[in-house]
């Protein structure tokens, strides 16, 4: 079973903004390394996925419409979609889509891998994985593949050096603080040590102490700490995110598309304008008390010598590290959509209205899928 898109022109513009940039934290679009990395080694050495035809194409984390809910059996907030173009260098040609685990999906990767046994295939356990995680942050793509022993090449899941400076240099920070708590040692190049093998996930014999201190089993602290590193790296995006959402705040306040006759988008860019405002607003705020959660926890552990509940954080942060991620993830596509799009605009010229309307309904389509009932969090916490 084919799904094919509409090809209706919202589709197909979509589609076509999608081809031209790289990817965020709601889109893998292999389309794009194939084009930009497609004759260096490494790339055909270490792909991504072994079949070709997957290894060029698009991979969105999809809100789910209420039509939509009928294709699964079992109801979901988002979920992972894959687009195959029919022409990886024209996407305004179109191509098949399907969600991840919907009715239908495995039909359809039978006739993509032309096999009935698809449930063993490699590329099916990263499909797996890659539903599995909040958003398509290349920092979370890579490491929860790694964790499963898939390790593409680099060109993949691109993270610039002074991204991995700053997020590595923000990260130490906060860990050797820990590390000094229950290692009881204040030698700098020790909780450098310890501090590195945490970010790199070598939970060794080394963190033993640190574990037992916990009293956690190995495979909660594995999970645990690799939520925990999610955090820390949710928490420096979250500072990262600041300015970069302040931009998109003041663009819909001032941004002046194209004039235009059709009073029904005029309505409509007049409503959803302070509408959108308000909700990134109320999102950034969620994001600050899930965040401040882990804040509590680390301090009762760092400066009230009660191990508690950072233990609790690492047992019961997996969930609170989904709700983070897929947050925070919205909030970054949000803000490199809109640095992408706008910076096309000055290339060429304004947006039309209708297009402008276009790109705030994607972005009122993917807030729809936050809810974060962050009162009531913070208060079972």
């Amino acid at each position: 079973m084919v799904f094919e898109m509409s090809g209706g022109q919202k589709d197909v513009r979509s589609l076509a903004n999608l081809s031209e940039t790289a990817s965020t934290s709601r889109v893998l679009n292999l389309g794009h390394v194939y084009r930009t990395h497609g004759e260096q080694a490494e790339y055909r050495q270490k792909p991504f996925f072994a079949n070709q035809q997957m290894n060029r194409a698009l991979i969105l984390k999809h809100t789910l419409r209420a039509n939509e809910q009928d294709l699964f059996t079992k109801p979901r907030r988002t979920t992972t979609k894959i687009i195959l173009p029919f022409d990886p260098d024209d996407l305004k040609l179109g191509g098949q889509s399907i969600l991840i685990g919907q009715i239908g999906y495995e039909a359809f990767l039978r006739n993509i891998y032309n096999t009935k046994a698809v449930a063993a295939l490699p590329d099916v356990e990263v499909l797996r994985a890659l539903d599995e995680l909040p958003s398509l942050d290349p920092f979370l793509v890579r490491e929860h593949l790694g964790r499963r022993g898939y390790r593409p090449a680099p060109c993949y899941l691109y993270i610039t050096q002074a991204d991995i400076a700053r997020m590595i240099g923000f990260a130490n920070g906060e860990i050797e603080s820990l590390v000094r708590e229950a290692f009881g040692t204040t030698m700098q190049q020790a909780t450098l040590k310890l501090a590195g093998k945490i970010l790199a996930n070598e939970l060794d014999h080394e963190l033993d102490p640190l574990r037992m201190t916990l009293r956690l089993s190995t495979a909660e602290f594995s999970d645990g700490i690799f939520s925990w590193r999610g955090f820390l790296y949710f928490k420096w995006r979250y500072t990262e995110l600041q300015g970069e959402l302040n931009k998109v705040l003041n663009g819909l306040a001032t941004y002046q598309p194209m004039l235009t006759r059709d009073k029904s988008v005029l309505e409509f860019l007049g409503d959803i304008r302070p509408r959108l405002a308000r909700r990134i607003s109320h999102a950034i705020v969620a994001v600050g008390r899930t965040l401040a959660i882990y804040d509590q926890a680390y301090l009762a552990l760092t400066k009230g010598r009660d191990p508690a509940p950072f233990r609790r954080f690492l047992l019961e942060g997996p969930s609170l590290f989904f709700e983070l991620g897929e947050s925070i993830g919205i909030l970054s596509h949000i803000s490199s959509f809109w640095n992408y799009r706008m910076a096309r605009v000055h290339r060429l010229q304004r947006l039309s209205a209708e297009e402008y309307a276009e790109l705030l309904m994607d972005y009122a389509d993917s807030l729809s899928a936050l809810y974060i009932d962050d009162e009531n969090t913070a208060q079972n916490w």
